[in-house]
């Protein structure tokens, strides 16, 4: 009986560079399932799962992954089960008492459910689950292994993870006096985050967005989330330098801990990409969009569900291109495709009359299946935008989305926003909600007194609408933190000129109409990066030593790769000069060709990983700019969240705020 995690690593010491998502599915298939394939087992196994382990699972691999690791059969936990005592078996389950109490029931006894149990735990286990096991004498025999897998993150993206609690905005912003909901929250977020550096072998320099607080005034609950967080992440990763083999012993890269009251823009504004339109404006569950197909048999067509993942190449080139990028690719590759298959060709030569020898007939059959999948693939993606773009025209998107951008960037004010609600009546609640959301968020003095039900008037919003306005300084701290500074103030950016909350990035040109508008992420990024985080502000619990020259605190240097003009910030940027549909061939770093699909020895040129986590949601535009900053800085930069947030639930979760009641019934995890 073994009780010990993996000691391989992706990172430090490690001979090849595997980027993150790759390293959590090799885990799971090779040092767990894996490890179970010995010449004293028996081939075929069985994999039992709980509720969380069969997510963190199928984030990771698919069914065929997992029967090529010999399992035969997949089972839940707490599922009725037939005995099966001439197999082994394998659980990949949480620690809690409960599942310790099943998996001792099904192997204790006489007679076993199976032959040998083969065992891993998500997360570190306390010694009193250990001991118990322990106390069974008829269970020990049957144990193969005993293990801490240190893996119970769910990753989304290949450069992003969730811990999967979409209820934590209002557990932690909400009624902060619910303490042990308050904690279990932050609890399960932390364990999770841990195992992230545990599965990577990565010991962090754990920064967070401090609390803001005067000598008059405290820090408020809310204002303490991240550096709650941050203590109860670095507790347990602390205590990995010693539980788990190989663990590095200094630091190899950086996670910094924010939360949402850091940007409260970009969950509502629209983001122009591919990927988002898709989840903004169409009826999608997730990843899964239901579109029709003709049916085989003639009959009327057919609904089917295809998921926009990563494994289609065509969605991965353009989900964090500009809507009308995405269209005109789209349209390129369509024509030549029909240029250069063989199939397309010799299909296009008999409808213009032409007689197809029977060697061109045995040309079109061997290219039909390839012709088939890939106009398929396209034809989807071409309707995908035909129906984004429709939407757009319909309800006047572009107008409004010029509108929320000269917001952001000081161009407008209140007489725009005005003029706009009286003119376009037919604005839809929501986005008319989301304009005044932004409008909150740059002038917040807006909303003072009765100015706040004069806007709602006008633009024919509930009071429920505007609850969620008023509920965004929750986000902010409570305003006996705030006394000196409005009750809208966000704390992303004190030192932000009036009437704007950004600044055209520098050195950047504007190519498509509508992709002004960044994340403030990005930014805090790129300063951590260059080691210029202003140390009030994010603090660091494990500060490191000061470089000798200056500049960065870190291990190593990328200043060569990161650095930019020292000149006087000058945009490169128009108002109005940017272009719908032209000029596509500018490196913005989101397409296919981005460090982490380029050949692998980009990898040994990689800087030390960035990690970032937001509590309480991140949107698209987030992980958008974790790619582009990637290839920018050549350092893999990974992000955490309590979960991807779409606008229309964020504002739902806005609704569910309150300082006194809310009607919550457990985790929701």
């Amino acid at each position: 009986m073994s009780f010990s995690d993996s000691d391989s690593s992706s990172h430090g010491g490690a001979t090849e560079y595997k980027i993150f998502r790759q390293v959590s599915r090799d885990r799971l298939l090779h040092e767990m399932l894996g490890s179970t394939r010995t010449e004293n087992s028996k081939s075929w196994k069985v994999l039992i799962m709980d509720k969380v382990t069969v997510k963190v699972m199928s984030h990771s691999c698919k069914m065929a992954d997992i029967t090529d690791q010999e399992i035969s059969l997949v089972e839940d936990l707490f599922r009725r089960r037939e005995p099966l005592p001439s197999m082994d078996v394998v659980y990949f389950i949480q620690p809690t008492k409960e599942n310790i109490v099943m998996f001792l029931s099904d192997m204790s006894g006489r007679e076993p459910l199976y032959r040998k149990a083969f065992v891993f735990f998500s997360s570190p286990i306390p010694k009193e689950l250990v001991n118990h096991i322990k106390s069974d004498t008829s269970v020990l025999p049957r144990i193969g292994a005993l293990r801490e897998m240190n893996f119970e993150y769910f990753p989304i993206d290949s450069q992003a993870f969730v811990t999967d609690q979409q209820r934590a905005l209002e557990e932690l912003f909400g009624n902060t006096e619910n303490a042990r909901k308050f904690n279990a929250s932050i609890n399960i977020m932390a364990t999770r985050i841990a195992t992230v550096f545990a599965s990577l072998k990565e010991l962090p320099y754990v920064r967070y967005h401090a609390a803001q607080s005067d000598d008059s005034t405290e820090a408020s609950p809310r204002d303490l989330i991240p550096t709650k967080l941050a203590a109860a992440v670095w507790d347990i990763i602390s205590n990995y330098k010693s539980s788990i083999p190989n663990f590095p012993q200094k630091e190899t890269c950086e996670l910094l801990i924010l939360d949402r009251s850091v940007d409260q823009i970009a969950p509502v504004i629209h983001e122009w990409t591919y990927d988002a339109m898709c989840h903004d404006l169409l009826d999608m569950d997730g990843n899964k969009y239901m579109h029709e197909v003709p049916s085989k048999t003639g009959g009327d067509p057919e609904r089917k569900e295809v998921l926009l993942e990563d494994n289609d190449p065509v969605w991965l080139e353009l989900r964090h291109t500009h809507i009308a990028d995405a269209s005109e690719r789209l349209s390129d590759k369509f024509t030549t495709f029909q240029s250069k298959n063989k199939a397309a060709q010799l299909q296009q030569s008999a409808r213009e009359g032409n007689e197809l020898s029977t060697r061109d007939l045995q040309k079109m059959v061997q290219a039909l299946p390839q012709y088939t999948e890939q106009v398929e693939k396209i034809s989807l993606h071409v309707e995908i935008a035909g129906k984004i773009n429709k939407i757009i025209r319909e309800t006047g998107l572009r107008d409004l989305g010029q509108l929320e951008q000269d917001l952001v960037f000081g161009d407008a004010g209140a007489k725009d926003v005005i003029n706009y609600l009286r003119t376009n009546q037919d604005t839809t609640p929501e986005n008319k909600l989301r304009l005044l959301m932004i409008y909150a968020s740059v002038y917040p003095e807006k909303f003072e007194g009765d100015k706040a039900t004069k806007l709602m008037q006008l633009a024919k919003l509930s009071r429920e609408d505007m609850k969620v306005v008023n509920n965004m300084r929750l986000l902010g701290g409570s305003s006996e933190s705030k006394k000196t500074s409005s009750s809208f103030s966000l704390k992303f950016n004190a030192a932000k000129t009036k009437g704007a909350a950004r600044k055209d990035r520098t050195g950047e040109v504007e190519t498509w109409q509508l992709f002004r508008f960044y994340p403030m992420i990005e930014e805090i990024i790129e300063n951590l990066s260059k080691g210029e985080l202003p140390n009030n502000e994010y603090s660091c619990l494990n500060e490191p030593t000061p470089a000798p020259q200056g500049g960065s605190v870190r291990g190593h240097s990328s200043s060569a790769q990161t650095s930019q003009s020292t000149s006087a910030p000058h945009s490169m940027r128009s108002r109005r000069t940017a272009n719908w549909g032209r000029a596509r061939h500018s490196d913005d770093g989101y397409s296919s060709d981005s460090v982490l699909r380029g050949s692998s020895t980009d990898f040994k040129k990689m800087g030390q990983r960035i990690f970032v986590f937001m509590i309480g949601g991140a949107t698209r535009s987030e992980l958008r700019v974790c790619h582009k900053l990637t290839t920018k800085l050549r350092r893999e930069v990974i992000l955490g969240t309590t979960g991807l947030i779409e606008p229309p639930q964020y504002i739902t979760k806005l609704k569910l705020l309150s300082e006194k009641e809310l009607a919550m019934d457990g985790l929701g995890i």
